[in-house]
């Protein structure tokens, strides 16, 4: 959190309040007016940064730095110049919906920052010349003084001159419901802000009581700000566009590679320099996945309607490939992994037994008492719903305050004697105690040993984080007045706890999660114990437990190592949260956030995977990829499941289409070094690189092997040039048998090779496309159907264009029963020995690419791309 210094050292909140009004050049009665507008004109209005919307052309830029588009630009060129316009059509469409998503993505950031602007004051109370005086809140400077009572939003971040009975919600900030504390003071330099008592801060409102504070960060330098301005940064590249921009530059290198030795081998055969350039770029082109962003934006546009029918909104397509690629799920505590809501737990007598007297008691304050109901007596009244509780008659009240920080009611019960009852903080109620209620019901001295015991108690419970209300009696006189003297020699009666209760289902949907090879880590601003608690409840580590002040002392680097090894993070502030999550994709995992507040925003989108829910603030909404519409683990878990099937099928239309694209262009380069002819002309390469991609669409409907859904999937360009390289070579070589038996069996004419050729490469790219689909034998792992009636069709096209009318456009000629004999029998053979060797030949590419990747990656699922 930025903060101004004073000193050049401490922060504002370390500063004596008059050092730091000397500093700010004001004083305790504020500014004058002439002196606040200048202060405005110098240090700018108080207001959120813009959003820095990106112009379409600037959308167009960014989308051609990805190499894989260039590859798509490459071939709308060529395919142009081959009279193919259907084609160069269709690549261009997909670059401007590009540039379109592109846009829509970035105003993405200006929405969430809309969201913030919306939530903060319009008016402040503000002393000028020595008066109060009401001030449009942008008008807010440096060295000003607030004036703040209950109701007042808070207009910009400030130190405390004076305060009395001030409670603040930082709920915005920290994500915490209950209003905290305010008093002047200085507090550590490395508190965290949910422990900086003596500041209040823009967009926090104060619940009750009042106080004068000194204004010290406005704007952009507030708290409140810095969420704004790093929610208008571009987001990070995520795991998946990192990968794919790798497999890009991969494509792209082989293409120049493959353009120049062909290019050159057909000078050295004194082939027309028009044609071989024109053959030379058609085999580049049949490298670059044209198909793939059709392909993908099929497979998500399916991923994204099977996930809202389990109530997931998908905001952002891509990010459900990120979603199977998780490792590593960060979520916060409040009202994500708990209810939200606080729940009366027990309640106890003074010597630790159940009490149901404790509990009317209570409920009987809770029910009469006529101030504003807070959530503990919320949680106090739901837990007697549905029972039949008679309340008695109502004399008086003396109402709560937060310097005593107790309430009493005085009753009189039916057919009983009037009693004073009273409620509240339990340190509070101890000390106008000098008696306890046995569990007999018999009254005992309250001496200082027991009182020790009972205070260790008290102190335990809050260690845990459990909030303690204790309650005590009077029996009542008639002679007696009503009023904060009467709350003395009161008999302990007992303590009511309460607890933000675990969702249900949280633990098992942890357990899940971690079945899939997910590790769960809890990132919150509340309370360490509260956080222990919930951890050992969810079945997470509680070994160590990470405070936000240990974190402020960190060094990035130290920070890397230190999240590898905590599970859990208390006490935090949104920007240690954003930082928490940025260490965890340095150390090369995928990160995945969860949470509903605006303190959680900078943090989700951070994130590769950002996730929020129906009842989150809109800003944390805004900044989400994913809306969880029912509040439960469950459907992030079916959420994994669907992107890690979505990004299965990407992967095989990569490794089994460009794979089996490198074997019949190097085979297609190296047959143009010993015929005297070119083996196809541009347009039947462009010709049989479009039909091979068909059955590659039905892809986003195959069937995914259970096996691989356990494990995270990554990207792994190593993984894919060797499976590329080996698989292609096999291929290439099964062509090289071909371009034997039709030249030195068959003595095939210049027309009769190339139709031969053509069916023979598209035959085995679609059988080969069933086999490497899977690990399993091909018949235990059975395709969709889709895939396969497609599959079927074009190796029917295949057949049927030498022998159609079109045959004579296209270059081919009718060919004799034996060369399709020769043919087929070239075609079973080849997916015969790859079904053999395909085992053994990805387990030797893994252990290669594992070995190069380990050395560059800290997390030790990066190497895998199949995880079998």
């Amino acid at each position: 959190m930025t903060s101004r210094s004073t000193n050049g050292q401490d922060p504002f909140w370390a500063v004596p309040p008059g050092t730091l009004i000397e500093t700010l050049g004001t004083t305790a009665s504020g500014l004058t007016e002439v002196e606040a507008q200048s202060r405005l004109r110098s240090h700018g209005a108080n207001r959120l940064t813009a959003a820095r919307r990106g112009p379409l052309l600037a959308a167009v830029f960014s989308q051609l730095r990805n190499p894989l588009l260039w590859l798509l630009l490459f071939a709308a060129i060529v395919g142009a110049l081959v009279g193919e316009t259907i084609d160069s059509v269709i690549v261009l469409i997909i670059l401007a919906l590009g540039s379109l998503l592109s846009v829509i993505q970035e105003s993405r950031a200006g929405r969430a920052l809309e969201r913030l602007r919306e939530r903060l004051a319009l008016q402040a109370r503000v002393v000028r010349d020595g008066r109060e005086s009401e001030v449009p809140a942008t008008s807010v400077v440096p060295g000003d003084v607030l004036v703040l009572a209950a109701g007042t939003m808070v207009a910009a971040d400030a130190v405390l001159l004076q305060a009395r009975d001030l409670f603040v919600s930082e709920s915005v900030l920290t994500g915490e419901a209950f209003a905290v504390e305010k008093h002047t003071g200085l507090v550590a330099k490395s508190a965290p802000i949910g422990s900086r008592s003596n500041v209040v801060y823009m967009g926090t409102n104060v619940r009750s009581g009042t106080g004068r504070a000194v204004v010290v960060e406005t704007g952009a330098r507030t708290a409140f700000g810095h969420i704004a301005q790093r929610l208008t940064l571009k987001a990070p590249e995520t795991e998946f566009q990192r990968g794919l921009r790798g497999v890009g530059y991969l494509l792209l290198t082989l293409m120049v590679v493959l353009v120049f030795v062909v290019f050159a081998a057909g000078a050295v055969r004194h082939h027309p320099p028009v044609d071989v350039l024109l053959f030379a770029v058609a085999l580049a082109v049949g490298l670059a996945p044209e198909m793939l962003p059709a392909i993908l934006a099929t497979m998500l546009a399916r991923g994204a309607h099977r996930m809202s029918e389990r109530g997931v909104l998908v905001r952002r397509l891509d990010a459900i490939e990120n979603l199977g690629n998780m490792d590593v799920f960060c979520t916060d505590k409040t009202g994500t992994l708990t209810e939200g809501d606080v729940q009366l737990e027990a309640t106890t007598g003074p010597a630790g037994g159940h009490s149901d007297r404790v509990l009317e008691l209570a409920y009987w304050s809770a029910s009469l008492q006529g101030g504003l109901p807070n959530p503990l007596d919320r949680g106090i009244v739901q837990a007697r719903a549905g029972q039949d509780c008679e309340l008695p008659e109502k004399i008086d009240e003396i109402p709560f305050d937060f310097v005593r920080k107790r309430l009493s009611v005085l009753v009189k019960p039916h057919s009983q004697e009037a009693l004073l009852v009273t409620k509240g903080a339990a340190g509070s109620v101890l000390e106008v105690c000098d008696a306890t209620r046995g569990d007999g019901g018999a009254i005992e001295t309250l001496d200082a040993s027991l009182r020790r015991e009972l205070e260790d108690r008290v102190s335990s419970w809050s260690a845990e984080g459990i909030r303690v209300v204790a309650v005590a009696t009077r029996r009542w006189s008639a002679d007696d007045i009503v009023g904060r003297d009467s709350e003395r020699s009161l008999t302990l009666e007992g303590f009511v706890t309460f607890r933000d209760p675990v969702k249900p289902g949280v633990a098992a949907a942890v357990s899940d999660l971690q079945g899939l090879g997910i590790r769960i880590k809890v990132i919150s601003g509340d309370h360490h114990g509260v956080v222990s608690r919930l951890g050992s409840q969810i079945g997470l580590q509680t070994d160590r437990v990470v405070c936000g002040s240990e974190i402020t002392q960190l060094r990035d680097e130290a920070l890397w190592h230190v999240v590898e090894h905590a599970d859990l993070f208390a006490e935090v502030d949104p920007t240690q949260k954003e930082r928490i999550v940025v260490a965890l994709r340095k150390n090369g995992h995928v990160v995945g956030f969860m949470g509903d507040g605006i303190n959680d925003a900078p943090a989700i989108r951070a994130s590769d995977v950002g996730i929020s829910v129906d009842g989150a603030t809109d800003v944390a909404r805004e900044a989400a990829d994913f809306v969880l519409l029912h509040r439960d683990l469950d459907t992030v878990r079916d959420g994994v499941r669907e992107g890690r099937a979505t990004f299965a099928n990407t992967l095989k239309y990569v490794l089994t289409t460009e794979s089996a694209n490198l074997g019949n262009m190097v085979s297609m380069a190296a047959a143009s070094l010993f015929l005297p002819f070119l083996p196809l002309l541009a347009h039947q390469v462009l010709l049989n690189n479009l039909l091979s991609d068909v059955p590659s669409t039905a892809l986003s409907s195959d069937r995914v092997d259970p096996e691989m859904l356990r494990r995270p999937q990554r990207w792994n360009v190593s993984f894919i040039g060797w499976f590329m390289l080996i698989f292609g070579l096999l291929s290439a070589a099964f062509d090289a048998v071909a371009f034997l038996v039709l030249t030195r069996i068959f003595h095939a004419s210049p027309e009769e090779f190339r139709t031969a050729w053509f069916a023979e490469s598209l035959i085995t790219e679609l059988f080969i496309l069933l086999v490497l689909r899977t690990r399993r034998h091909l018949w235990k792992s059975r395709p969709s159907t889709a895939l396969l009636a497609s599959t079927f069709v074009v190796v029917g096209l295949a057949f049927a264009l030498p022998a159609s009318r079109l045959r004579g456009a296209l270059g081919f000629v009718a060919l004799p029963v034996e060369v399709w004999a020769a043919i087929l029998a070239i075609a079973i053979a080849y997916v015969l020995s790859v079904e053999a060797a395909k085992r053994p030949l990805l387990s030797l590419i893994e252990r290669v690419s594992a070995s190069r990747t380990g050395r560059r990656n800290r997390s030790p699922s990066a190497h895998r791309i199949w995880p079998w």
